[in-house]
């Protein structure tokens, strides 16, 4: 069982940067995956990065690439979010998930994922 808790989401102002994290209680093993959702008022929760606990291998949807980074800090259990020039679109609940038996067909998938964190509110500002 892995338990999952974000933070580190707060409103800033459009151009502005965020870092947010995800502290992950239980075992995580190198088959695992570590990914990034977000989800906006009235849509559909959506991929935003993932990354490989292994091999640190990093996926990223269209709208996030180059401006956020995915990590992972394996020592601490840990995995962060950085967000660089915030645009008002990328408001939502971020939230961190963690899937047992990675693949690259799977790993933007939501059904991918057992595990979820509560999510942690961003809202940019313009």
């Amino acid at each position: 069982q892995v338990q999952l808790v974000e933070s580190g989401g707060e409103l800033v102002q459009a151009g502005d940067s965020l870092r947010l994290s995800c502290a992950a209680s239980g075992r995580i093993f190198s088959s695992y995956a570590m990914g990034w959702f977000r989800q906006a008022p009235g849509k559909e929760r959506e991929f935003v990065a993932a990354i490989t606990w292994n091999a640190g291998l990093t996926f990223y949807a269209d709208s996030v690439k180059g401006r956020f980074t995915i990590s992972r800090d394996k020592a601490k259990n840990t995995v962060f979010l950085q967000t660089n020039n915030l645009k008002p679109e990328d408001t939502a609940v971020y939230y961190c998930a963690a899937d047992p038996t990675f693949t690259v067909v799977g790993v933007r998938e939501r059904s991918s994922y057992d595990y979820w964190g509560q999510g942690t509110q961003v809202t940019v500002s313009s």
